[in-house]
């Protein structure tokens, strides 16, 4: 192909002497336009080598890249990464695809945190299920009311378990079934305080609930259209968080306020807070603040504040939390007011 390109441009220099000789053009003058055409004829070829080569460079190397790492991922390695510095769309797309392969490691890495947590939770239950009922059947233990009952607990926290996880799974997909209704807000407030309000006298905590409709002469302002029974689940476990934090003497304040958007959920303690470092986890699945902490010793599952979290967010809310440590801690929900939850 080069040959042919450059015998074609030998002849169109060739013709360009004849031509300049036929309209009368002196000898140098025809020397000198086929020798510019003859330098034509061996430099264009060099530069559309080089012009294409430098659009190799800039177009097919980005791409080859990102194929090249796309086939990484589908083997299964996940840390694959490409430059970001091509230009324009490819720029864009080493980016975007650089910004999904951190996804899905990510994921992979909370799928895998995930499985070895929940093994870590139904380890000690079910060690002492086994135990419990290995000593009854080799004599060690009397089928006592007491090692029965201590057997029938953990059963029952192997089942809170995992309609927890059940719960968490549904409202990560979006499938968690919803009962919409009409609810007011402030008395979901008292009817929260109620059921703990035994736990709270025994703890010699005290509930109070305080409501700011927004308007003087109307309460309709609290209403908002939500699942009564997953609304009451969350402020119960955030409550019962509370309670969990707060010392003998200490005060939870259960907040409602109407603005012209939202209805705006308050649950404040004066318990023991929260560290700075410790504020970006508490949402996240089976993270407590102090390991070595079990349901055993009532710290829960460490899953209340995940499900918290997505039970608000069905209704299309919003939850954050600010604390101090030693001061107390403040859980704000944002729920919206118009609607729009449908």
């Amino acid at each position: 192909m080069a040959f042919m390109s450059i015998l074609f441009l030998g002849g169109m220099a060739a013709l360009a002497f004849l031509f300049t000789r036929l309209f009368g053009g002196g000898d140098q003058v025809a020397i000198l336009v086929w020798l510019s055409a003859c330098g034509l004829a061996l430099i264009l070829p060099l530069v559309g080598i080089l012009f294409a080569s430098t659009a190799f460079r800039r177009y097919a190397t980005p791409l080859t890249d990102v194929m090249a790492a796309a086939d990484a991922v589908a083997a299964g390695d996940l840390s694959a990464r490409v430059s970001e510095t091509g230009p324009g769309e490819f720029g864009q797309l080493a980016r975007s695809f650089n910004h999904m392969a951190e996804e899905l490691e990510q994921e992979n890495q909370r799928r895998r945190n995930l499985t070895a947590d929940v093994a870590h939770e139904l380890r000690t239950p079910l060690q002492i299920i086994q135990g419990n009922l290995e000593g009854i059947l080799d004599g060690i233990y009397e089928p006592t009311d007491e090692h029965v009952g201590a057997t029938l607990e953990e059963t029952r926290a192997l089942a809170r378990l995992v309609q927890d996880l059940r719960t968490l799974s549904l409202a990560e997909s979006g499938e968690l079934p919803m009962a919409w209704q009409d609810v007011e807000v402030g008395e979901l407030l008292e009817d929260v305080r109620t059921s703990f309000v035994g736990q709270a006298e025994a703890a010699g905590v005290d509930i109070e609930v305080v409501t700011h409709p927004g308007t003087s002469d109307s309460i309709d302002s609290l209403r908002i259209m939500a699942d009564e029974g997953r609304l009451n689940q969350a402020l119960s476990n955030l409550l019962s968080n509370a309670l969990r934090h707060t010392p003998a003497g200490g005060k939870i304040i259960l907040e409602a306020m109407a603005t012209p958007a939202a209805v705006s959920i308050r649950i404040t303690d004066t318990g023991e807070g929260i560290l700075p470092e410790n504020l970006p986890y508490i949402f996240d699945r089976f993270w407590r603040a102090d390991p070595s902490r079990s349901h055993s010793s009532g710290a829960g599952s460490g899953l209340g504040l995940a499900i918290t979290r997505q039970l608000v967010q069905a209704h299309r809310g919003q939850i954050s939390v600010t604390s101090r440590a030693g001061e107390g801690t403040t859980f704000l929900i944002e729920l919206p007011a118009d609607g729009s939850i449908h």
